[in-house]
């Protein structure tokens, strides 16, 4: 079995700057919406076309590639 990595595209909303700074862990931005690829490739192409949105190229929202783990496919 080979190990596949899954990824996940996040367009999120970009909050403002607190004197704390911004840590994802505590207080995570708001999800506009998750988009789950099979390979890299496909994650970066999916990124690209939400980074043309408007909100994003104004800097209110942000695209995140998440890899989120491993899993094992059938193929040896």
């Amino acid at each position: 079995m080979v190990p596949v990595t899954r990824f996940l595209v996040v367009l999120t909303d970009v909050r403002p700057l607190s004197k704390e700074g911004r840590d994802e862990r505590i207080e995570p931005e708001r999800r506009r919406q998750v988009v789950g690829a099979t390979s890299r490739e496909a994650a970066e192409r999916i990124a690209a076309a939400f980074a043309a949105l408007g909100m994003v190229r104004a800097g209110r929202q942000r695209v995140k590639v998440l890899a989120v783990g491993r899993r094992r496919s059938g193929v040896d």
